[in-house]
């Protein structure tokens, strides 16, 4: 049973401090896809449940190795798509799992086109993937949707403000912001943002603390993290915002280790960083708990240390999910 946010008053029959209900999403498994490391593109599946602490387990494979896949999910499915497998050819193809057991992906359906790095963000119906690079290195401003519960492939959703690859995506239950990124040149501050239930272009939402990419994203329903990532080294910084407004990021903390090329998760109440480049690759997980401030702290390892994992919250508790 969910716990709800608030004060019930039973005389006046009325909620305080938040609308009623509001569950909290505490309880949940993550998955953690694909990468590479051990000198090898990687295929596995690790799963983490998010309440607790400890180490990765096993969950099942994906069809192909793909690095710098994105990555989205309702309380049921998570969908993996694009990225670039080990003969280095950039991939078209979603698949999901269903999070609750384990086991092999099953085909989704295909990307408008062939996709490395996509940000993956969802609601519980809706699941978007924003910007990435193309075959040829052109960088992207598509914003493409797909139906969770059903399968099929992706439509046309709309612009991001920018061309951006290796961006990353958080989501409440209404909108989805994506920041940060590298566009033609450079790396970028910008965060811009969707209403999920609708199609059209992004509107601008503010600045990230520095220009950085091949960063990670999660959120509650009200607050979202942008954690690490790269500016001119690999950094340990986390940015937050409050989803509902517009503006610049504040600091929230930092992570354990200074890491890019991570991948991120999370339930109402914590937000989890796993794997990437720190010096080398690594297999180290970290927490922070998302409604207040401060550092990461150990959470347990992957199952494979790796970068390059799917960008995206595949989680069945992560802010987009009421």
């Amino acid at each position: 049973m969910p716990n709800y946010q608030g004060v019930w008053d039973i005389t006046t029959q009325f909620q305080y401090a938040a609308e009623w209900p509001v569950p909290i999403l505490s309880a949940g498994r993550a998955l953690f896809a694909g990468g590479y490391g051990g000198n090898a593109y990687q295929n596995v599946i690790d799963f983490i449940n998010i309440e607790s602490t400890g180490n990765a387990s096993d969950f099942g494979n994906l069809s192909d190795t793909p690095y710098e896949s994105g990555a989205l999910a309702n309380k049921t499915r998570a969908v993996f798509a694009g990225g670039e497998n080990a003969s280095y050819a950039r991939l078209n193809v979603m698949e999901y799992v269903t999070i609750a057991s384990e086991g092999n992906v099953t085909d989704f359906g295909d990307l408008i086109q062939v996709n490395r790095s996509p940000a993956g963000s969802a609601n519980d119906t809706r699941g978007l993937f924003s910007a990435g690079l193309t075959t040829s290195g052109v960088k992207l401003n598509v914003i493409q949707y797909i139906t969770i519960a059903s399968t099929g492939n992706a439509t046309d959703f709309g612009d991001c403000t920018e061309v951006a690859a290796s961006p990353s995506a958080l989501s409440s239950t209404t909108r989805s912001v994506r920041g940060g990124g590298i566009d033609n040149s450079n790396n970028t501050n910008v965060m811009d943002y969707v209403t999920i239930a609708s199609t059209g272009n992004a509107t601008d939402f503010g600045d990230l603390s520095a220009a950085k990419g091949q960063l990670r994203a999660c959120s509650s329903p009200t607050r979202g993290l942008f954690g690490g990532g790269w500016t001119t080294t690999y950094i340990n910084v986390i940015d937050y915002i409050t989803i509902a407004s517009t503006g610049n990021t504040s600091d929230f903390g930092d992570l354990l280790l200074s890491r890019y090329q991570h991948a991120s998760v999370s339930s109402h109440l914590r937000g989890v960083f796993a794997g990437g480049i720190s010096n080398t690759e690594t297999n180290i997980i970290e927490y922070v708990t998302i409604a207040s401030t401060g550092n990461g702290s150990d959470f347990g390892d992957l199952t494979v240390g790796r970068y390059g994992l799917a960008s995206g919250n595949s989680s069945q508790a992560h802010g987009g999910l009421a």
